[in-house]
C-alpha cells in the first residue's frame, strides 16, 4: 500500500496479500470495494513489465487510486454501523479485477484488459504477445471468487448487499481513456440500470453535495457487481463513486491533503444511509 509519502517507488513483496476482507458489523449490508488503491507489484508480475524502476513509479502515480483505502477505512470508522471493506492488496498493474478477462472488455482496445500491456500514455508496459493467463489464474479468478463469496455472506446474513465501489480519477484525461472527452465533475457516480436504485443515487448526491457537484457516468460509467449476480439479483445494489483527485491530493500521486477526511465523512454518510 502507498504509505502516504510522495511518489514512492514500486513495492515488491512475495508475502503481500492479494486482497483482504475487513469485517464489518454482522448486520451491515454494505461492502466498500477498493480495487485500485495499492502500489504493490508482485515479483511474478514485475518480471513481465518492461519499464525500469523510475518509469514504473511514474506509471503507478498515474494509475493508482491513491489513498482510497485510507478513505474507505476512515468512512468505516465514522459510520454508525461498520461496513465491510474488500480491499485489493496489489496494484492493478498485476491484474485489474474490474475488467472482463476476455474479449468482452472494451479496454482491450488500448491494451488494458484484465492484464495491462500498455501504460496510461499508451506506451509499452508488457511486450506484444505477452501471455497474461498465469496472472489471471493466480490473482484475477481468486479475487472474483472472494468478492462473490463476500456478497453471498451479506445476502445470507441480512438479505441484501450494497456494493459501494471507491475510486479516484485525474483532473485531466490521460491518453488511455476511451471516454476522456466527457465532463470531469468533482464526483462522478457510476451506475447500472439494474443494480443502482434511485434512492441510493439520491443518497450519494446528498452525501457528496458539498464538493462542487456530481454527475452520472462521466468520465467513467458503470459499477462493479459479481457476475453471479449481475442482472439477476435485485437484492444486490451497487454504485461507483469516482472522486476527482484534486479534491484531496497533489496530482499525479502525492500525499493526501485535508480533503481526504472530508471525503471519508461524506462516504460515511452514504454508508449510513445504505445501512439503514
Amino acid at each position: 500500500m502507498n504509505d502516504g509519502s510522495p511518489n514512492p517507488p514500486s513495492s515488491l513483496s512475495s508475502s503481500a496479500p492479494a486482497y483482504r476482507l475487513h469485517p464489518g458489523a454482522p448486520d451491515s449490508p454494505v461492502i466498500l470495494h477498493v480495487p485500485h488503491s495499492s502500489r504493490v507489484v508482485s515479483p511474478d508480475a514485475r518480471a513481465g513489465i518492461t519499464l525500469d524502476e523510475g518509469a514504473l513509479a511514474r506509471e503507478l502515480d498515474h494509475i493508482t487510486d491513491a489513498h482510497t483505502a485510507e478513505m474507505a477505512a476512515g468512512a468505516a470508522a465514522a459510520a454508525p454501523l461498520t461496513p465491510w471493506r474488500f480491499v485489493n492488496g496489489l496494484s492493478r498493474l498485476v491484474v485489474d479485477p474490474e475488467r472482463f478477462p476476455d474479449e468482452r472488455e472494451e479496454m482491450l482496445a488500448v491494451g488494458m484488459g484484465a492484464v495491462y500491456t500498455r501504460t496510461t500514455h499508451r506506451e509499452e508496459l508488457r511486450p506484444d504477445g505477452f501471455d497474461g493467463e498465469p496472472l489471471i489464474d493466480r490473482y484475477f479468478r481468486p479475487y472474483a471468487r472472494a468478492v462473490t463469496d463476500a456478497v453471498a455472506e451479506r445476502l445470507a446474513a441480512v438479505g441484501r448487499a450494497v456494493i459501494i465501489d471507491v475510486h479516484s480519477y485525474p483532473t485531466k484525461a490521460l491518453p488511455y481513456e476511451l471516454h476522456g472527452d466527457g465532463s470531469r465533475p468533482p464526483i462522478c457516480l457510476g451506475t447500472d440500470p439494474f443494480h443502482t436504485p434511485a434512492p441510493l443515487l439520491d443518497a450519494a448526491r446528498e452525501a457528496f453535495a458539498g464538493f462542487g457537484g456530481t454527475e452520472l457516468d462521466s468520465p467513467f460509467a458503470g459499477t462493479y457487481v459479481p457476475l453471479r449476480h449481475y442482472g439477476k439479483t435485485p437484492e444486490v445494489s451497487a454504485l461507483m463513486v469516482e472522486i476527482r483527485r484534486d479534491l484531496y491530493l497533489d496530482e499525479p500521486g502525492g500525499p493526501a491533503g485535508p480533503g481526504l477526511a472530508r471525503l471519508a465523512d461524506a462516504l460515511a454518510a452514504l454508508v449510513a444511509w445504505a445501512s439503514a
